[in-house]
């Protein structure tokens, strides 16, 4: 869908409500199709954002796993190795 969006659940620390606004953010945008909102359309946009960034932050908050929770960095690490190994057009 979008690949600004990163998963958010089961990492150790929890994803901050900086990360969830900004993963709803570009929710918005991609279903909207406007990266900035005219002025006529900022309220319908922020008023989405701050929405969706509510009920992701509830999801969030309600889901369950009996998995340990994962590490940022070797996370981030693992998604670098998989990016440098796809072929470059």
């Amino acid at each position: 869908m979008c690949r600004s969006i990163r998963p958010l659940f089961n990492f150790d620390p929890p994803a901050t409500p900086e990360e969830i606004h900004a993963a709803s953010t570009q929710f918005v945008r991609k279903i909207s199709g406007f990266h900035k909102p005219s002025h006529g359309n900022q309220s319908a946009f922020n008023r989405a954002v701050d929405e969706i960034d509510a009920i992701c932050a509830r999801l969030l908050d309600s889901l369950a796993t009996s998995s340990p929770p994962k590490n940022r960095q070797e996370e981030a690490a693992k998604a670098k190795a998989r990016a440098a190994q796809r072929p470059r057009s």
